[in-house]
């Protein structure tokens, strides 16, 4: 009788592409808080404008993330589209470092954030078509790991640069050169890829692949990058149109009222930290810092959570929590008791934004699952391409409305409306039936024995970064 046996197919020289990754992650995480400090501090720009050109990259991220996507499913080669968006994205960061004005400071943010778009479906295509699909699971928690770990070293390396570095220099100057390094990090993940990117020698259709992974998000909440690992935005193009069921209503809108709530908090963010807490630039990105690290150490336990107890109580209770903690952003004793501006409030809001990230790291994970196990097997790609679409657009609605009202009502009225919104959106949920099933953590590694083959389980919602996201982030930004 003869006997088969599997030979092991990782590590292969296939993978170090994954590495570009690494260098562009770093590049979110400081391009992330960067941009709009230097908008503040070098074109005197105004609350308003600062959140705009937060949101501005994001305007076309949905639509041009669908058309890159398809065009790269028409043409032959792959890897020309993912080494270009990184070439584009580089090149356009280090353009923006030398921008005279801020008009072409905001275009060319705008220009990078097409570019950008790029990478997150064309990236998770190519990986999908150059690995076995027993190692889909694991290779999708390995660039979670990569976004995440980049993102954080990437704040790090921002507060570094700033307050040790660069201490002693002009601070216009010293971030300008900050931002010239996050292009050169981009550019590096453009020659990594280049040289160890190997074309696919299959193509896959993505509907086919709609039902197996769902948006992964950027650890940093964020609009500018939303870098989704998703192929089920692309299904909004191809899917037939057919009534939605009620109870999915619900969530959808849920979701896009809370994504709302959670973007008019950020959006104005940056700016509420140096104007009203009195933060340096070097203290902005540790309170970025905070939330990463929280969310990226968190992200795996948060999985574990949801695989023992029920995803709706999971969801609903990091959403209390989540509306409890943005209260207290708010100013008030705290800020009377410590003082502005002093390394008590700084620690203060840092903590909070760290809780903000423990919240987000069990929201981002408890939401797509909660959604995977509340429509029908064939509908998933589709349930999950709306879950994409309207948490962006309701992102990008309450990043402008947060500036808006910031500059209008002030931030009292801001924050507090954020996080009405926010409960709003978690009573929608309340009412939606769910059943508890055995869930699996995406990230944990399952091999396939015998006759059966076990689908993995799909991604919890995370930025770009951008993002996105990336989230996570992952600049981006959830995914983040």
């Amino acid at each position: 009788m003869e006997v088969k046996v599997q030979s092991p197919i990782r590590p292969s020289s296939s993978d170090l592409w994954f590495l570009a990754y690494l260098p562009l992650a770093v590049s979110d995480g400081i391009a992330t808080p960067l941009i709009p400090l230097l908008a503040l501090a070098h074109f005197r720009a105004s609350a308003l404008v600062v959140v705009l050109i937060i949101a501005s990259s994001a305007i076309s991220q949905v639509p041009f993330t669908i058309l890159w996507g398809n065009l790269s499913d028409r043409v032959a080669h792959r890897k020309y589209f993912l080494v270009g968006s990184f070439a584009a994205s580089g090149a356009s960061i280090v353009a923006m470092s030398f921008a005279t004005d801020i008009s072409s400071f905001f275009w060319l943010n705008v220009v990078e954030g097409l570019a950008s778009a790029a990478s997150a479906p064309i990236g998770t295509m190519l990986l999908l078509e150059t690995r076995q699909k027993r190692w889909w699971p694991e290779d999708i928690g390995l660039f979670g790991l990569i976004s995440g770990i980049g993102t954080t070293g990437g704040l790090a390396v921002g507060f570094l640069w700033l307050f040790v570095f660069g201490f002693q220099w002009p601070p216009v100057q010293v971030m300008t050169a900050l931002l010239v390094l996050s292009g050169a990090l981009a550019l590096l993940g453009a020659l990594i890829a280049w040289a160890w990117i190997e074309e696919p020698a299959r193509r896959l259709d993505r509907r086919s692949l709609a039902d197996l992974l769902s948006g992964h998000r950027g650890v940093v909440e964020r609009l500018r990058h939303m870098r989704t690992w998703t192929l089920n935005i692309v299904e909004l193009t191809r899917s037939k149109s057919e009534k939605l069921p009620g109870r999915e209503v619900l969530f959808l809108a849920a979701l896009g009222v809370m994504s709302a709530g959670f973007f008019m908090f950020y959006g104005p963010f940056p700016v509420f930290l140096i104007q009203r807490a009195g933060f340096s630039d070097a203290s902005v990105f540790v309170a970025y810092l905070g939330s990463s690290a929280a969310t990226t150490a968190l992200f795996y336990h948060s999985g574990k959570a949801v695989e023992t107890r029920s995803a709706k109580k999971v969801f609903l209770g990091s959403l209390a929590g989540r509306i409890v903690v943005m209260l207290l952003f708010v100013p008030g004793a705290a800020f009377l008791y410590f003082g502005i501006g002093t390394f008590g409030l700084a620690g203060y809001l840092t903590g909070l934004n760290a809780l903000m990230g423990v919240t987000w790291a069990f929201i981002s994970t408890a939401s797509t699952l909660f959604l995977v196990r509340l429509v029908g097997r064939s509908s998933r790609g589709r349930a999950l391409g709306l879950y994409n679409a309207i948490a962006g657009l309701g992102g990008l609605l309450g990043t402008l409305a947060g500036g808006f009202l910031y500059v209008g009502v002030g931030v009292h009225a801001t924050y507090l409306l954020a996080a009405a919104t926010v409960a709003v959106g978690t009573i929608l949920l309340v009412p939606i039936p769910f059943h508890m099933f055995s869930v699996g953590h995406p990230y944990r590694h399952r091999r396939l024995a015998g006759p059966t083959r076990r689908r993995p389980a799909t991604p919890g919602w995370r930025s770009r970064p951008a993002g996105a996201d990336g989230a996570a982030v992952d600049r981006s930004g959830a995914h983040r």
